[in-house]
Parts: C-alpha cells; sequence; structure tokens
C-alpha cells in the first residue's frame, strides 16, 4: 500500500477521487426514489424564464400533461406543484406535520418581521400560540364585536347601494370597500375615512411586494447586487406600516391606562394587548397568560394578516357569487325564490334564516369550489420524504393548487360549470368532512383560522344583496356575454369589476 502512495501522483490522486465522487453519486442517484415528473428547466436557472406561466391556470395544464405531482426547479429551489385530490390527502393529512411550515422569501422575511405573523411563521409554539389567539379570541362567535362588525358595515352596504338604484353600480368596488370597512372597524374600532385610506394603500403596497418575482430569492449568491431595488423598497413599505400601527398601538396602550376600553368597546388590538410583552414598559399591565406573550413586532405582523386574510379573498368570494348568479339567471332566480319562501318580501333576512337558505348555500360552496379564496398555498416540509412513490427533498416549496382540484375531473362531473345543485344530494361534500376534492379553505394544521368568520361575512352580504333588490345587467347585456375571466394574485380576482342594476325588491323598502 505504502509503495502504491509513494508512486501517486497528484493527477492520479484527482482522477480516483473525481470517479469515487462519480460512482457515489450515481449510487445515491439510483437508490433514492425519483422526483415527481415535470418540465426540465436549464442549468442553474431552471424554468425561471417560463416563471410568467406559473399561475393556477398554468400549473392546472401541467398537470394535465405530468399528473397530480409534478416537479421542477426555478433556481435554487425544487417546486412541487399538487394538483389532486388524492395527493392533497398525502401532503395536507397523512403527512400533515411534515408539510406544515410556510416558504418564505426575502420580501416575506422583511415585511412580515422575521415571519413573526400567523400565516407566514413556521410551525411551532409561537405559531401554535397565535393561531389559538385568532381562533379563540379574534375569530370567535364568542368575540361579539367582530359580528357586530359585520352586520353593521353591511346594513350600511346595502343603505348605500339603495341611492344608486336604477343605475349601474360597480358592485364590485363597492364589495371590496365593503370589506375593509369590516375589517378595519373589527381590527381597530373605527372607520375613519382618512386613517383607512392610508392603511389601504399601505397595505396595496404590501401586496405588491409579496407578490414580486425577485430573483434573488432563487439565485441567491445575487443578494449584493439586488438587481431589483428590493432592499430599497421593503425598508419604505415597512416604514410606513411601522408609523401606522404604532401609533395605533400607543393610542390603545393609553386608552387602556385611563380604563377607557369598557367604554368604547374593545378591538382586536385590545384583545392582542393583553398578551403583549412590553419590555420597554413593564409595568403597563399584567400578562394574564404567561405561557402566551407576543412582541410589538408580533402584533403588528398578526394585524396586517387579518387586514390580508378578511378584505380581498373574502371580497373576491362575494363578487364572485354575484358574478356567477347574473352569469346564470336560472340558479340566480331559483335563489331569489327561495329567498321569498323562506323570509317573505316583508321583512330582511337574518342570520336565523341561514339553516333554511339551502339553495343559497349551494350556490356560495359551488363558487368556491370554482373561485377559491386563495387558488394556490404554498407549503414547505420540514424533512426529504416521499410522496406517492416520489422524492421530496426537504425545504421543497409545495404549492397546493386549490383551483385545479376543485375542477378535476375524476371528482366532478362537468366541472367547469357553474352547478349549485351538485351539492343538494345526501352526502356531498362540506368544508370540514375531509372530502378532499372540496377545500377551499385548506385542510390541515395550516387551513384558514378565519373560516367560520369569512364564511359569515359571504353568507350575509350575499343573502341581503340578493333579498334587497333585483339585479340586471349593463347596457342590456346578456348573462351570457358577461366576462368570467379572472386574473392571477393572491385571490385570483375578476378581471373587470362586476357592473350591475339594483332594483328594490321588497315591499317594505330595507326594513
Amino acid at each position: 500500500m505504502d509503495y502504491i502512495l509513494q508512486h501517486l501522483t497528484i493527477i492520479d490522486i484527482t482522477i480516483y477521487s473525481i470517479i469515487s465522487l462519480l460512482f457515489f453519486f450515481v449510487l445515491f442517484r439510483f437508490h433514492r426514489k425519483p422526483y415527481p415528473p415535470g418540465p426540465r428547466g436549464w442549468p442553474l436557472i431552471g424554468i425561471m424564464l417560463k416563471m410568467d406561466q406559473l399561475t393556477h391556470r398554468g400549473l392546472a395544464n401541467l398537470a394535465d400533461k405530468y399528473g397530480g405531482l409534478l416537479h421542477f426547479r426555478v433556481g435554487s429551489i425544487h417546486m412541487m406543484v399538487v394538483s389532486t385530490p388524492d395527493v392533497a390527502r398525502e401532503v395536507l393529512k397523512v403527512q400533515d406535520n411534515i408539510f406544515s411550515n410556510r416558504p418564505s422569501s426575502v420580501a416575506i422575511r422583511y415585511l412580515t418581521y422575521g415571519q413573526s405573523d400567523m400565516a407566514f411563521a413556521h410551525s411551532g409554539p409561537l405559531w401554535k400560540q397565535m393561531r389559538t389567539l385568532c381562533i379563540m379570541k379574534l375569530f370567535s362567535k364568542k368575540r361579539a364585536e367582530s359580528w357586530d362588525s359585520v352586520r353593521f358595515e353591511i346594513d350600511q352596504f346595502i343603505q348605500s347601494i339603495s341611492i344608486h338604484v336604477g343605475t349601474d353600480i360597480n358592485l364590485g368596488e363597492m364589495v371590496y370597500g365593503l370589506t375593509h370597512d369590516i375589517v378595519y372597524r373589527a381590527a381597530f374600532g373605527s372607520t375613519s375615512s382618512e386613517e383607512k385610506e392610508e392603511f389601504i394603500k399601505i397595505m396595496q403596497d404590501f401586496s405588491h411586494l409579496f407578490g414580486a418575482f425577485n430573483i434573488v430569492d432563487f439565485l441567491p449568491f445575487l443578494h449584493w447586487i439586488d438587481p431589483q431595488g428590493f432592499k430599497t423598497k421593503l425598508p419604505k413599505a415597512r416604514d410606513g406600516l411601522d408609523r401606522y400601527i404604532d401609533k395605533i398601538i400607543d393610542d390603545h396602550i393609553r386608552k387602556e391606562k385611563v380604563n377607557d376600553i369598557n367604554k368604547s368597546g374593545s378591538d382586536m388590538v385590545d384583545e392582542l394587548l393583553v398578551f403583549y410583552d412590553d419590555e420597554a414598559n413593564p409595568g403597563r399591565s399584567h400578562i394574564k397568560d404567561e405561557s402566551m406573550k407576543f412582541t410589538r413586532d408580533n402584533i403588528k405582523a398578526i394585524i396586517m394578516d387579518v387586514m390580508f386574510g378578511g378584505t380581498e379573498t373574502v371580497a373576491g368570494v362575494i363578487e364572485w357569487a354575484m358574478a356567477e348568479l347574473l352569469h346564470s339567471p336560472e340558479d340566480l332566480h331559483r335563489v331569489q325564490q327561495e329567498l321569498t319562501n323562506v323570509v317573505g318580501l316583508d321583512r330582511q333576512v337574518e342570520e336565523q334564516d341561514f339553516e333554511n337558505l339551502t339553495y343559497l348555500k349551494c350556490a356560495l360552496k359551488e363558487t368556491l369550489r370554482l373561485h377559491p379564496p386563495v387558488p394556490l398555498l404554498f407549503h414547505e416540509n420540514a424533512n426529504t420524504t416521499t410522496v406517492t412513490g416520489y422524492h421530496v427533498p426537504a425545504k421543497s416549496r409545495i404549492m397546493i393548487n386549490l383551483w385545479a382540484i376543485g375542477r378535476d375531473k375524476s371528482s366532478w362531473t362537468d366541472p367547469e360549470t357553474f352547478k349549485p345543485s351538485r351539492f343538494l344530494y345526501d352526502g356531498a361534500p362540506n368544508y370540514k368532512d375531509g372530502n378532499f376534492e372540496f377545500i377551499p379553505f385548506g385542510s390541515g394544521r395550516r387551513s384558514c383560522p378565519g373560516m367560520q368568520l369569512g364564511l359569515y361575512t359571504v353568507e350575509l352580504a350575499l343573502a341581503r344583496l340578493l333579498h334587497s333588490f333585483t339585479w340586471g345587467l349593463s347596457g342590456g347585456m346578456k348573462s351570457s356575454d358577461l366576462d368570467m375571466s379572472d386574473t392571477f394574485g393572491l385571490a385570483a380576482p375578476r378581471a373587470t369589476r362586476l357592473i350591475a342594476i339594483p332594483t328594490p325588491r321588497l315591499h317594505c323598502g330595507l326594513c
């Protein structure tokens, strides 16, 4: 052995090392499971040049070609796309503990204070605390203030429409204004128009930055160059949120000091401050639950989550439901006839009527099947695993295409058609019955915590809109001519705002 080593040259050693490395690489490659099928990309950049095609529709087209679990790379990141109910069950139920993290980006990490919020935080003790708080305190029916905000703002919304009966109104724009008012009142206790407009602008800036393509996320070695100027854009946006919400938090702390909360009613900021561990002012108050402490950054990030989750997504569902019903006059007539039979035309529809409004609920479910609040859910796996026999390396970015799952041909008859009657039969899928062909709010640990409050908002707004007014299209347009296209974004909103003409329907005005 010594003789051999003495006579080996550096070149020989290098050649032997390369051969050994290749041998072990090939051995590993054949030993592990293969990646799922998918489009092949270029070295280093993967399919980065096709990023504009990776929408909910584009990914559904790829799934038709490659199957319910497909794989591709974008720069250094492995991307997996889930498009069928059986694969969704494997990821969101069978291996929920592995796939319960959220992927992050430069923008997400910065704008959420290092993922200090609930939506983007990795699964762990802090995330569990935040989720428990949101479900039990902020969105619970026991917190009457949130539900009162919904009822109050919808009443005002219907009143505002009544001023414009017989004329064209931008219903889509008005619905978005409604959801902003609801969430703003629930979160901050008021709907000051000047403050609200400022906050809407901040949220729009955040939404743009969250969704913007940043090449550094996929080619991290370009971070020092910052080719798209995110090092300037991100601090500017977060400074705006800091100034705005810090002022609101300080105002609420002052209100707390003078015991003015009960007089004015508590809002979400008050609820969060109960758990605020104020290191700068330890004598401010006593935290009721020592196991649950939030920093100021946690509180600001949770408020941002609530504003994002309760505005665009909820408004999008209401607008899509109205559009689908106007596009399908027979279903619109059937829903309104049900409202007449159950409620009558001499009073306004109320919460206790919902139980008997079966077809209205079916129409809402069908809307959620075709237009889920968020068409693509993003997950990340903590560990390397296998799914349906394929290799999924740790920290892969998993996209659950809810839009494609809701249109899966093996689960739904005539899946592209709006057909509320498909939900009438016994055993039809529901929101929480484990049927993975219908999961508009996600499933498992990362399912939407605000589902109950969001559904209540949509049901009440939709019922009041359909019960209070009859609806026609602008300029004598036929229902078949209504534009039903969408645009890619957080909530895949309609490509054009819905314009419609309301006419009074109730015998008692708005009752």
